[in-house]
């Protein structure tokens, strides 16, 4: 092969490159999943992911799409070694990214490539997505949109006031957007309301301020039965009480029992532990709280089964009332625990069981730790 040709697939492989980018950052899944052959592999083992074939990469893309908020990849040129009609390369990429349930963060990741020449020009055969360097930090910045707006406005632009007929948000307590936190006004009204109707509620700082207060919380040797909860895998609560000694963790057992031989012992053990320590789909102004399941087997020990029960909740669950808190499930907490349990166990999840805890009738039963930060669906 001439210097000519090898200049001109390198040139060719490079605009491949760029335009998985472009692709990525315009949402264009279905011209993301052309540039790879039909047999294409893109594979990312932190997430982890393997997608097989263009249709695979293009609703698989979807999927991960549709949890975004807003996200950005920077592509830097790596090597290109070319080997006929076939090439290895590494693109080096940093993102920063936040999803809709509050996780933010940045990372820096390498590209492991393929390519194939084709009868339509150099396509991936593989990409393999690494990541080398992660930061969970929560991100300051947004998306542009009206919260943007009221940002840079606090640096002193012009921010627009509600015209005619347009509702403004923080007269009306209208909480539209289920992935913001809300304001600390409605945080501290949700706080009194469940004070009010027998809960015992503390507003936190943070994730790791609630694993120290659960720490406080439940006595050594309790059993303590752990909702399965985004919120409580992200806080670091869940390994807490389920990877160490400081307490007979009932899930863990529970995920080695037989289901078919021990469905009784289990369904005891989950309804009546000591201490339930789980999340909730959302919080009312007025004081309650409403759960979602889709099997119902955390629901006895949320309702009264567990001798005490301990909520952490994220400040973008905090809505003004029960038919808004209906809403929330239905539109923002079960899409992304659909797109979770496909990943995982391959079907989606559905709302089969609602549970609305209006108030609190045991005194000292049932804590809420509202934090000031977004966490969890």
């Amino acid at each position: 092969m001439n210097d000519f040709q090898e200049i001109a697939d390198r040139v060719e492989i490079e605009a491949l490159r760029g335009d998985f980018t472009d692709a990525a950052m315009m949402r264009d899944r279905a011209r993301l999943a052309a540039l790879f052959t039909p047999d294409g592999v893109l594979r990312m083992p932190n997430v982890p992911v393997e997608l097989i074939g263009r249709e695979e990469i293009r609703t698989g893309g979807e999927r991960l799409q549709s949890q975004w908020d807003f996200f950005v990849q920077n592509s830097h040129p790596g090597t290109i070694r070319i080997d006929g009609d076939t090439a290895t390369g590494r693109t080096y990429i940093q993102e920063i990214a936040r999803l809709l349930d509050g996780r933010s963060g940045l990372n820096f990741a390498i590209y492991h490539d393929t390519y194939r020449r084709t009868p339509e020009g150099w396509k991936f055969a593989e990409r393999v997505y690494e990541v080398r360097y992660v930061d969970t930090t929560p991100l300051r910045g947004s998306a542009p949109g009206p919260d943007a707006a009221q940002d840079s406005g606090k640096a002193g632009d012009t921010v627009r006031a509600p015209g005619a007929g347009e509702a403004d948000a923080s007269a009306t307590g209208a909480a539209d957007d289920f992935a913001a936190p809300a304001s600390a006004e409605r945080l501290d009204r949700a706080i009194a309301a469940l004070r009010a109707n027998g809960f015992t509620a503390e507003l936190l700082d943070d994730a790791a301020a609630a694993r120290a207060r659960i720490k406080d919380l439940i006595p050594e040797g309790a059993g303590v039965f752990t909702g399965a909860s985004e919120t409580l895998r992200l806080s670091g609560v869940a390994e807490d009480i389920e990877a160490g000694d400081r307490y007979q963790a009932i899930r863990p057992r529970v995920l080695k029992m037989d289901r078919a031989t021990e469905s009784d012992q289990i369904r005891r053990l989950a309804a009546a532990p000591d201490v339930f320590v789980a999340s909730v789909a959302a919080v009312t102004e007025n004081g309650s709280l409403v759960i979602a399941s889709a099997s119902g087997s955390q629901l006895p020990a949320a309702a009264g089964g567990a001798a005490r029960a301990i909520w952490v909740v994220g400040a973008q669950k905090v809505v003004p009332d029960l038919s808004t808190a209906l809403r929330r499930v239905e539109e923002h907490s079960l899409p992304l625990e659909t797109a979770r349990a496909q990943a995982i166990y391959g079907q989606p999840s559905a709302v089969n069981r609602l549970l609305v805890l209006n108030a609190e009738p045991q005194p000292g039963r049932g804590t809420v730790l509202l934090l000031r930060e977004a966490i969890g669906f």
